[in-house]
């Protein structure tokens, strides 16, 4: 049904691993961990324009926030009248509120995408505890003469052999049995980075919306700042290596990249309010003269 996503996610992947694999050998582990890391910042690359116009959306709403409001106290008993000045408002001031959720709706999809081919390289029935990317049941001989999308037989039992410190990448912490040791040593430190990314890309959110003089709930605040780094956690030791690989590296692009916009929109926000300050200055009678009338 999303053949549309999984198999271009599945062609990125495959040309990342041709590449890392012809220097390191296909079944490489390294080679395999690389192209799931590249590929995460090959796509996140390709959404930075979208998530810069989105925060520069989001910042320009904090702007008009305090007209919202007064829009609102206005026309709190014409809601009709409300909207239409409100849209009018952001259209005036070239805000597309529904733009900011195309770089959020993509991602989901990508996530959706490489949680599915990397799943589809085990299809003995090993993970259908997951909820997403579920398929039709094989046996271990017929999963590995089985393609994968762009991968054929021989990379699915390459990525099915394919270890990271000894950790296979196809394993979880979970079910991993004899080898529990091994790549709980190799997945736990995946899990608390990625919880650490998380966290740290809450705080800078919150603490930005705090400062534009929004209200947040108290719950919100926990449940961003702790709970989600903590589900990170808790539901990494049910998710193959391979997945761990991505969902860190997603997270550390998150956290690098807010950091860079911020900086990015902070310094045109103080650019254009000393553009602003300048030419009212500039326009502002002389000290001692007397102001110009217009003539009628």
């Amino acid at each position: 049904m999303l053949d549309f996503i999984y198999y271009p996610v599945s062609a990125i992947l495959w040309v990342w691993h041709t590449a890392f694999g012809a220097v390191l050998g296909p079944a490489s582990g390294l080679a395999w961990m690389l192209a799931v890391i590249f590929l995460v910042v090959t796509l996140r690359a390709a959404l930075f324009l979208p998530f810069l116009k989105q925060a520069r959306t989001q910042a320009a709403m904090q702007r008009l926030r305090p007209r919202v409001e007064e829009i609102q106290r206005k026309y709190k008993d014409d809601p009709q009248r409300k909207n239409t000045e409100i849209q009018r408002l952001f259209k005036d001031n070239g805000v597309h509120p529904f733009a900011s959720l195309v770089p959020l709706i993509a991602q989901i999809f990508v996530f959706v995408g490489l949680f599915h081919v990397l799943r589809s390289f085990d299809r003995t029935g090993t993970f259908d505890y997951l909820p997403i990317g579920r398929t039709a049941s094989m046996t271990a001989e017929q999963n590995a003469a089985t393609a994968n999308y762009l991968f054929g037989p021989g990379d699915v039992q390459s990525f099915l052999h394919a270890e990271l410190f000894g950790a296979p990448l196809s394993a979880t912490v979970a079910g991993a049995g004899e080898l529990l040791s091994t790549v709980a040593i190799v997945a736990l430190p995946i899990m608390v980075i990625a919880a650490v990314a998380t966290h740290f890309t809450a705080r800078a959110a919150v603490d930005r919306q705090t400062g534009a003089g929004t209200t947040q709930l108290p719950f919100m605040r926990h449940l961003t700042l702790w709970a989600f780094p903590a589900a990170a956690i808790a539901g990494g030791a049910l998710l193959p290596v391979a997945i761990l690989l991505y969902f860190v590296t997603n997270n550390a692009w998150t956290l690098a990249q807010q950091h860079f916009v911020y900086r990015r929109l902070d310094a045109e926000t103080a650019a254009e309010a000393t553009r602003v300050a300048a030419a009212r200055v500039a326009a502002a009678p002389k000290p001692g003269a007397k102001p110009k009338r217009q003539r009628r």
